[in-house]
């Protein structure tokens, strides 16, 4: 009998070997880069203009969701195809979010009910194999912080 070894991924990478980093520019304000040249403001709920961490948090999520059953609901309803992904969630007592809501809006139409039934039943499945945000919130995630800088 074999046994199956998984290595654990290299915390150190991004996937495409994409950078992230965040830069304070302003007070409570920061922005988000990525080496491909997105930039993203980052700041706290009374920040005009700027993304919370949190909401940045749910859009990753509502994002993933989409781009996961992407390909599907393209499939079935055209290229063209409409898609709304709404998301929240509150964070609770222990700063942290204990749940999410999401509420994907399509125009199903054009589908019998028993093709519709199918789609939906496809994307759920597309969503729960492949929204690594969705599957790394559902069994969490270790986050190691280093702090660097002259001493």
């Amino acid at each position: 009998m074999t046994t199956e070894q998984t290595t654990a991924p290299d915390i150190t990478k991004n996937a495409g070997d994409t950078e992230l980093w965040v830069e304070r520019t302003g007070k409570r304000l920061y922005t988000g880069r990525n080496s491909r040249g997105a930039e993203v403001s980052i700041g706290g709920v009374e920040v005009d203009g700027a993304f919370s961490p949190g909401e940045l948090l749910k859009i990753a999520l509502a994002g993933c969701s989409g781009l996961s059953a992407d390909s599907k609901l393209a499939h079935r309803l055209g290229d063209d195809v409409d898609v709304v992904i709404k998301v929240s969630g509150m964070a609770g007592d222990e700063d942290r979010y204990p749940a999410f809501a999401e509420e994907l809006v399509v125009d199903l139409s054009s589908l019998d009910p028993e093709a519709r039934e199918r789609l939906i039943t496809v994307v759920h499945r597309a969503i729960d194999s492949h929204c690594t945000v969705g599957r790394t919130l559902d069994a969490g995630a270790n986050v190691q912080l280093t702090v660097t800088g002259e001493r």
